[in-house]
């Protein structure tokens, strides 16, 4: 049993969509996108800087877009092996248009307007992120709730990401919880906690005006790692996530109960294959970083793919 997984932001690297973009469909459609939202998207997958698409605003479109070129490239339309579909943060708006709960232009300008308002929440708000790496889960927990900081990504394999305020982040460093090290992470504010309520009334404003199709794979959500069919129900989950906790580790599990043997990460690949391997061992991944690697994947399909 296959499932699909779209990585989040900071899995982004410069140049990233080169590859893909060899293929003139894949670049065509990166240029539509790019013209519905205004933003050279076909520029910051190639030459732009690290810095540069470091930018929210300018990250989140872009891993969208990477992920539905890969998608679109393997699967095509026929994405009758899939079994289910997730993604981290971000890249559940990837998810949703790969599993056609929205068009993929709808997600593009979701996730445009996503990244801008989040920027625009974030900026003076002296909050980042910190991964805490290590340590008892309950420990862990404790000491980022007593700095009053929000355990804003709990990503299973002994990664919890803590958020809140640079001072308190800065304390919880100098004071890591028994077996744990914290990681400071190039991020502009806390995202996923309350810093980013300003984002959500624009957001689901903007969701509302979406139109919904009806879902083709089960989708498994960062909320609670639900398995969610309604299209709608999943946009609205969407929206409210920009400032609620990520339970990646909820959504693995979630994965191993229903029985999934295998994943595939698409583009930028990496990240969540390496979270998979660490916490459900049993689940064997696939990462699709370039069309070099897609001969592979249909092998890896044929193994895993189907009910």
């Amino acid at each position: 049993m296959l499932a699909l997984l779209a990585p989040g932001q900071g899995s982004q690297s410069p140049g990233f969509l080169s590859p893909w973009l060899e293929d003139p469909k894949a670049a065509e459609l990166l240029s539509n996108w790019s013209d519905a939202i205004g933003l050279d998207l076909t520029r910051l997958g190639t030459v732009a800087t690290a810095d540069e698409i470091r930018d929210t605003a300018n990250a989140q479109p872009l891993l969208v877009a990477g992920g539905m070129i890969g998608a679109s490239t393997l699967f095509g339309a026929d994405l009758s092996s899939i079994s289910y579909i997730a993604g981290h943060s971000v890249g559940e708006i990837t998810a949703a248009a790969i599993c056609g709960a929205i068009d993929e232009v709808s997600a593009i300008k979701l996730v445009h307007a996503r990244g801008a308002q989040m920027a625009i929440a974030a900026k003076n708000s002296n909050t980042g992120m910190s991964a805490v790496l290590g340590g008892e889960r309950q420990a862990v927990l404790d000491a980022i709730a007593a700095q009053g900081l929000t355990a804003a990504n709990e990503n299973g394999g002994g990664q919890i990401v803590a958020a809140g305020s640079l001072s308190a982040l800065a304390a919880l460093s100098e004071n890591p919880p028994e077996g744990a090290r914290v990681r400071a992470l190039a991020v502009s504010g806390a995202f996923h906690t309350s810093t980013m309520a300003p984002a959500v009334s624009p957001l689901a404003k903007l969701g509302a005006s979406l139109i919904c199709s009806d879902s083709k794979i089960p989708f498994i959500s960062n909320k609670d790692g639900a398995v969610i069919e309604d299209s709608r129900e999943i946009l609205d989950r969407i929206v409210g996530q920009i400032a609620s906790p990520v339970r990646w580790d909820l959504c693995m599990n979630t994965l191993a109960k229903c029985g999934v043997t295998g994943i595939i990460e698409v583009p930028p690949a990496g990240t969540l294959a390496g979270l998979v391997k660490r916490a459900q061992s049993e689940i064997e991944t696939f990462t699709l970083k370039s069309p070099e690697d897609l001969a592979a994947a249909g092998k890896f399909i044929a193994k895993h793919g189907g009910n």
